[in-house]
């Protein structure tokens, strides 16, 4: 009798640890900035059209069946860019120590809008990734 080691092999998939829900919503806002310690066009004062986007992840919908109302998560975009729309952010907390790159600016909209989230959701939903555009060819994205 052959053994059936060239039968195929069953493979049981194994549910998902936590089913992830994902909402995304993008904001703009202009603002100008430079560089420190960057050699270029870019150390002189210049402006953006930023865009930003945001995604929110979460396993547990709420009683209406969301993640969270899209309207939600544009508020809580909506106090983060306030403090920067129209502004030089050079001289907005923390961007007078650290520069303002689109790096530096998508962990901070990452970090600000988490820890609004906190007590919006009480830990439900939190930030999945935030990516910001410059230009609509160049984007700088954080997430953990």
């Amino acid at each position: 009798m052959l053994r059936d080691e060239y039968a195929p092999a069953r493979i049981r998939a194994e549910p998902p640890e936590e089913f992830m829900f994902e909402v995304t919503v993008d904001d703009t806002f202009a603002a100008g900035h430079y560089l420190r310690n960057y050699k270029g066009k870019c150390e002189k004062p210049h402006g953006h059209n930023y865009k930003i986007r945001v995604t929110l992840a979460g396993a547990e919908l709420d009683k209406a069946g969301l993640l969270l109302d899209f309207k939600d998560l544009r508020e809580v975009m909506r106090h983060v860019i306030d403090r920067l729309d129209h502004q030089m952010i050079n001289e907005i907390e923390p961007f007078t120590i650290i520069n303002p790159s689109a790096e530096n600016l998508a962990k901070y909209f990452y970090d600000e809008s988490n820890q609004r989230l906190k007590s919006v959701t009480n830990g439900r939903v939190r930030v999945k990734d935030v990516t910001v555009f410059e230009t609509d060819t160049t984007t700088a994205k954080y997430s953990e």
